[in-house]
């Protein structure tokens, strides 16, 4: 993503680009350095779930990318979730969310 911004996290990497144009949208890159395909595809839809939760909280227009990395296999998905808020607030789009999933 060529002109965003991202922040880092121990399990994964966040990219958002900011526009005017249309509603936010998000993706995901799970490659197979994360584990054979039933680990990525837990670690996609736990990613998916969470960002959903978030997604009506981010600026119109958001393209967020989800990069999982290797330590993405074993967390739970409460510390996917809490690596998400963290790489959120970093770029200064919190969600406004705890780690229960309840709005503050």
């Amino acid at each position: 993503m060529r002109g965003g911004v991202r922040a880092g996290r121990r399990r994964l990497v966040l990219h958002v680009l900011l526009s005017d144009e249309g509603s936010s949208k998000a993706g995901f890159v799970v490659s197979k350095a994360v584990g054979n395909s039933v680990v990525r595809h837990r670690v996609l839809r736990r990613l998916r779930h969470l960002v959903a939760q978030r997604l009506g909280t981010l600026p119109e227009g958001s393209a967020l990318v989800v990069r999982a990395l290797p330590a993405a296999a074993t967390a739970s998905s409460a510390e996917l979730g809490a690596d998400l808020d963290a790489a959120l607030r970093r770029l200064g789009l919190s969600s406004l969310r705890d780690n229960t999933g309840s709005t503050a």
